[in-house]
């Protein structure tokens, strides 16, 4: 994987933090994007040069201001050695943990969310496209939520879910759109993995107990890392398309809810 640039959105803590840091331990150069966590994001890619011997660069960047998106794409591909990004990973997506019936949004609420989770994300996967087709290579990686690929009804999280269900159908037509040019596309959909455990290896959550989970233990960033390390892997060029859940078995979705009456 030397000589590839992978571009992880949201990158500067958690999730993103973790699939930056496996990545570059793989051999690729990495380009940073963060919107409010700069010092974070400096500081991960001084350590990524410092351990990995590998390029590093922080871009700041909001996924739902299309603008933004625009130049996100044009500063890392200038900065790629090559030109080109290789591998994507649209981990950034906004979402709001409060409780709320949809008739309880207001407009805003509602556009960032579609555009943090869908509309930005396709955009950036345009910009990056090119580039991939004219090497015949190319990853790229999407977030979900557990059982996402199902299209169930969420209560309280009515425009999240709607906006990365949509992202599966779309995940699924840009990989039938591109295998042949090489590019494989998959959605990554976490469960429920919270606060710290974000940047957490397995090792270090191994010995806790998470009563919720039917494998027993809490998941970890290291997890959701080393799948997408390996849906990477030139080797796994035959897989495209799929929408893979790392839940530990965990189910997060409620169909229903109480009555107010």
């Amino acid at each position: 994987m030397r000589g590839r640039t992978a571009l992880i959105t949201g990158s500067a803590k958690g999730l993103g933090k973790m699939t930056a840091l496996t990545l570059a331990a793989m051999g690729c150069d990495i380009v940073l994007n963060y919107v409010n966590s700069e010092r974070e994001a400096n500081e991960l890619a001084g350590e990524i040069q410092r351990l990995h011997a590998v390029r590093a660069t922080a871009v700041r960047a909001d996924i739902a201001v299309q603008s933004e998106v625009e130049a996100l794409a044009a500063q890392a591909l200038s900065w790629s050695r090559t030109g080109t990004v290789d591998i994507l990973i649209n981990n950034a997506g906004p979402f709001i943990r409060e409780r709320r019936l949809f008739a309880d949004y207001d407009a805003a609420s509602i556009t960032g969310l579609v555009n943090g989770n869908l509309l930005g994300v396709m955009l950036l996967d345009h910009h990056v496209l090119p580039g991939m087709r004219s090497r015949q290579w190319g990853r790229v990686i999407h977030f979900g939520f557990g059982h996402a690929g199902e299209g169930r009804a969420w209560p309280h999280r009515a425009v999240y879910a709607a906006a990365k269900t949509g992202l599966v159908s779309f995940t699924k037509t840009l990989a039938v759109e591109e295998g042949a040019n090489g590019i494989t596309v998959h959605m990554v959909c976490p469960g429920d993995i919270r606060g710290l455990n974000k940047e957490r290896t397995i090792a270090e959550v191994a010995g806790e107990r998470d009563e919720e989970s039917p494998r027993g233990r809490p998941g970890s960033g290291e997890d959701i890392a080393r799948v997408i390390a390996f849906l990477c892997l030139p080797q796994s060029d035959y897989m495209t398309g799929n929408i893979v859940d790392v839940t530990g078995g965990f189910d997060p979705i409620k169909t229903t809810i109480k009555s107010n009456a």
